[in-house]
């Protein structure tokens, strides 16, 4: 199927699929062509298989890619010590709780990876979510009427603008990471107003992070800093803890929302915040209170993944000396490349034919071309390469080529 995006000027351009010779029955071409249909309906992508952890397929029997998107940096998904912590459970505890964890779907397990959620990430409580956009949603609803005024990035994830509606106050877009105008719109709000600025820790779209000292340092002392740190959690910082360690700052009132499914390739979210905020959370949340939490198989992975990303330091080190190594070199080729410090690297074409010749490059150079349309992006179509700490350099340097050569 091909790949479809838009460039800086909105033309359309279709990224044309390498052409084999064989030919699939004339059954499974109807059938793919009524998957491509569907897709087209939905805004869904062809579905990928992935493969020897660092590579893709994209259909059954179709042809390998080496895979630059996604978000499990560590490869961790597919980790044979999580996949082993996922069997196990999945033999003592079976697949579902099947019940809230209000009525009768509680379990040991959720208090044990919440309490070693708070002692990695340094907090004094957190509450285990499905996952990280209903962590977000979850933690607005028992947060109601807690603050007078909510401070949101232009270019925050969904979830936090989503969430900002459930906190029941008047919400005030600034800037994208611009912190004098936050601090501006903050005192608009009057002196006694109980202040909450919501942004992304990483920005998922091009892998910048939020100015979270500045932030800390212009607004008033009682105000309060949400930082969705689901790109950063595990991935920056001396221990991992995120975008707030990375920044060497210390935060005095603070929520941080992390996800399991990232850099810790299993599944869930969690909200991470003070003791009153963790209890106000799953007192007040009906999200929290009416949804099964996580399969406990999955619970016994993350928790698996945790001891992992805490103990081995040179899956961090090698994550990001890729990262840098790929971004210096992109620079070098004249890619308008950003300073981010984590695996995510943009690259928004110029023009059609610029968009055009990159895929064509990638995909020649056996890349598939992670060419999306994504909230907050730098435009209707770019390139989002994630690096991963797996990556070969053979992978990298083949990337960095193929790049370089469709500029």
């Amino acid at each position: 199927m091909d790949d479809v995006g838009r460039t800086s000027a909105g033309r359309s351009f279709r990224c044309i699929s390498v052409k084999t010779s064989r030919r699939p029955a004339r059954s499974l071409n109807r059938a793919r062509s009524n998957a491509g249909a569907g897709a087209a309906a939905t805004g869904l992508t062809a579905p990928l298989q992935q493969v020897e952890r660092t590579y893709v397929r994209e259909r059954e029997r179709g042809r390998k890619w080496s895979y630059f998107a996604g978000c499990d940096y560590f490869r961790l998904s597919s980790h044979p010590v999580v996949v082993q912590a996922l069997q196990r459970g999945l033999e003592q505890f079976g697949l579902n709780v099947a019940a809230s964890r209000k009525t009768t779907g509680n379990h040991e397990l959720y208090g044990k990876l919440e309490a070693v959620l708070a002692d990695f990430f340094g907090h004094a409580g957190a509450v285990l979510f499905s996952n990280g956009y209903m962590a977000n949603l979850g933690a607005a609803q028992g947060l109601r009427g807690e603050f007078t005024h909510a401070l949101l990035d232009e270019r925050a994830h969904s979830s936090l603008f989503e969430a900002a509606r459930f906190l029941d106050c008047p919400v005030l877009e600034f800037p994208h990471r611009d912190a004098a105008a936050a601090a501006t719109r903050a005192r608009k709000c009057g002196r006694k107003a109980r202040l909450v600025l919501l942004t992304d820790g990483l920005f998922a779209h091009s892998g910048s992070t939020a100015p979270l000292a500045e932030y800390a340092r212009l607004l008033p002392r009682s105000a309060h800093l949400w930082v969705d740190d689901a790109h950063a959690a595990g991935v920056l910082g001396r221990s991992g803890r995120g975008t707030a360690e990375h920044e060497g700052v210390e935060l005095r009132r603070w929520i941080q929302t992390i996800t399991l499914s990232k850099a810790f390739g299993a599944y869930g979210g969690a909200v991470l915040g003070s003791e009153r905020c963790t209890n106000r959370i799953m007192q007040r949340s009906r999200l929290f209170a009416g949804n099964t939490p996580v399969p406990l198989p999955l619970a016994a992975a993350s928790l698996a993944a945790l001891e992992l990303v805490k103990g081995d330091s040179r899956l961090r080190r090698r994550l990001l000396f890729n990262a840098s190594y790929v971004r210096a070199a992109l620079r070098e080729q004249g890619w308008p490349v950003g300073e981010g410090p984590g695996p995510i690297i943009a690259i928004h074409p110029a023009s059609t034919s610029a968009a055009q010749r990159l895929c064509r490059r990638l995909r020649a150079a056996g890349i598939h071309p992670p060419l999306i349309n994504y909230l907050g992006g730098p435009g209707p179509g770019y390139f989002r390469f994630a690096i991963a700490s797996e990556h070969s350099a053979q992978q990298l340097d083949n990337l960095v080529k193929a790049v370089g050569e469709g500029q």
